[in-house]
């Protein structure tokens, strides 16, 4: 797996989590429950992780839908 991107934001990872699977990208999101340890402050990022062979595909669907500046 590889990391597509890393945010706080639970709106943006909503939104790319409902593209990729639109798009049929297998992924996985790491560290949601690290706010519970944190304190709920949202320091801690979450990490969007898809497979290393579809990396490229989930960046085109990020770019088409403008949101391309957020992926690593």
């Amino acid at each position: 797996m590889k990391e597509l991107l890393r945010t706080n934001d639970p709106v943006l990872i909503s939104f790319i989590v409902s593209l990729l699977t639109e798009a049929q990208i297998e992924h996985v999101v790491l560290d949601t429950n690290m706010s519970i340890i944190e304190g709920s402050l949202g320091i801690l990022p979450c990490r969007l992780m898809v497979e290393g062979e579809k990396l490229d595909q989930a960046r085109f669907v990020l770019t088409e839908a403008g949101i391309e500046d957020h992926a690593n």
